[in-house]
């Protein structure tokens, strides 16, 4: 297997809406800008995003958006607004976006953690 180079690619989030901010970031990582691109191998770039907080938001979103996790217990659905979660941790909104936009694959943990969130 040949050695696999890999760059950094730097984007900056200021006023860029988190859905399109996620899908380049989503293109680079899973390396599809590449011409020698393969579904099945992971030649993607590691991509580092600064200013996640100063993100911008369409619609009603930060009220509306609920994201859902389960517990595994009976009634254990628990969910938070996107407002909650952005005021903890901003990087957090746009791992979930990535993260969603990955193939469901083994190849999906290595994929998000090249993704750096400054």
């Amino acid at each position: 297997m040949k050695n696999i180079e890999r760059k950094l690619h730097k984007l900056d989030a200021t006023g860029q809406a988190v859905g399109r901010l996620a899908t380049q970031v989503a293109t680079l990582l899973r390396g599809k800008n590449k011409p020698e691109f393969q579904a099945h191998m992971d030649l993607g770039d590691i991509v580092e995003v600064s200013n996640i907080s100063q993100v911008k938001f369409t619609g009603k979103k930060l009220d509306q958006k609920q994201y859902h996790r389960y517990t595994g217990y009976l009634g254990g659905l628990r969910s938070k607004n996107m407002s909650e979660v952005f005021e903890k941790n901003p990087g957090d909104v746009l791992r979930r976006a990535v993260t969603q936009m990955l193939p469901p694959t083994k190849l999906r943990t290595a994929m998000i953690k090249r993704l750096i969130i400054k």
